[in-house]
């Protein structure tokens, strides 16, 4: 027989009512009684039904998720950490979470919103691409909007932004070589386009001026993400113009970087500095183990959880830009 509410009432010694509340939310319960009843519901293995639960709040209780992962990317584990993130919170609240995949594409992504609008979501959190220039009036449903990783360029009219302090996080790395005795320092990045690409070259130029270090273009180089671009990139940097530290602004680049300073035979850190921008599983296997700047990705999705959920609440209070730190963690390629 299943168990109903009235059994996870009697086995937590409340009424119906306050099993109710404390599973939809609806009105305050003490912490000590909501324990009770959600113990009892363990005990029980009691599972709500969402559907009744829905109607009875005119709400979905879903969350969607829009990320950018190309099928040539792997950024895919950034965005999943996102996403564990971001499920840690709404478990806990009572949600869940829907994801779809723009793949960084603009056609992609106005589906992913338009399929999200069909859902009767509370809420959507979103990865948005290139900016996100080009939202018109009427794209997004009737729900609150939360921006991660990256900013669109109006994001004050649609949503809360939460992201990394990417230009602190770069001026930290760049400083740290300078201090090494690293003054000729390469920079490799992907197409300026995305705010998080933006702030890492902000940094790179601050960190330069703030050390009394000239910018010089030449050893800037920016292009196509690939880690053929990288490879190329890294042999014009080291060959041509002699620089000995590199600064790669995304971990595709990096692995081309990697791959010509092995196959010439580069000696790092002993004749070239190098660090990537963000921290994967590789960078720390890699002989030596590269030094990286680590963003929050967990704690980005669990900020933007927190942030939809208080929307949620209260809908009517002024969009927030929200920013985590983005620490280097040294290692021995410097």
């Amino acid at each position: 027989m299943a168990v109903r509410i009235k059994d996870v009432a009697k086995h937590a010694g409340v009424s119906t009512a306050t099993v109710s509340h404390v599973i939809n939310k609806t009105r305050y319960v003490s912490h000590e009684v909501e324990t009770k009843v959600k113990l009892a519901m363990e005990e029980l293995d009691y599972t709500p039904n969402p559907v009744a639960r829905s109607l009875r709040n005119k709400k979905s209780f879903i969350i969607g998720l829009i990320v950018p992962i190309k099928n040539t990317d792997n950024s895919n584990h950034f965005f999943m950490s996102i996403a564990n993130g971001i499920e840690s919170v709404l478990k806990n609240e009572g949600y869940h979470l829907l994801l779809s995949n723009s793949q960084e594409n603009y056609d992609e992504e106005i589906r992913c919103i338009k399929m999200f609008n069909t859902q009767n979501i509370d809420g959507l959190i979103i990865a948005p691409i290139e900016g996100a220039s080009y939202y018109k009036e009427g794209v997004f449903g009737d729900y609150p909007i939360v921006f991660v990783d990256r900013k669109p360029k109006s994001n004050s009219k649609y949503g809360d932004c939460i992201v990394s302090e990417s230009v602190e996080g770069t001026c930290s790395g760049i400083k740290a070589m300078v201090d090494k005795g690293i003054k000729r320092i390469g920079y490799i990045s992907e197409e300026l386009s995305l705010t998080s690409v933006n702030e890492r070259f902000q940094g790179y130029k601050q960190a330069l001026m703030e050390c009394g270090l000239p910018f010089d273009e030449s050893l800037v180089l920016i292009g196509e993400i690939s880690a053929a671009n990288g490879y190329n990139y890294a042999r014009t940097l080291i060959s041509d113009h002699q620089v000995d530290g590199l600064f790669v602004a995304n971990n595709i680049m990096g692995k081309g970087v990697v791959s010509y300073i092995r196959d010439s035979k580069v000696k790092v850190p002993e004749e070239l500095g190098l660090i990537i921008f963000d921290d994967y599983e590789w960078t720390e296997v890699m002989d030596p183990p590269l030094s990286v700047i680590r963003q929050r990705s967990f704690e980005l999705g669990q900020k933007s959880a927190e942030v939809m959920m208080s929307r949620i609440q209260n809908p009517q209070k002024e969009y927030r830009e929200y920013r985590l730190p983005a620490e280097l963690i040294l290692r021995n390629s410097f």
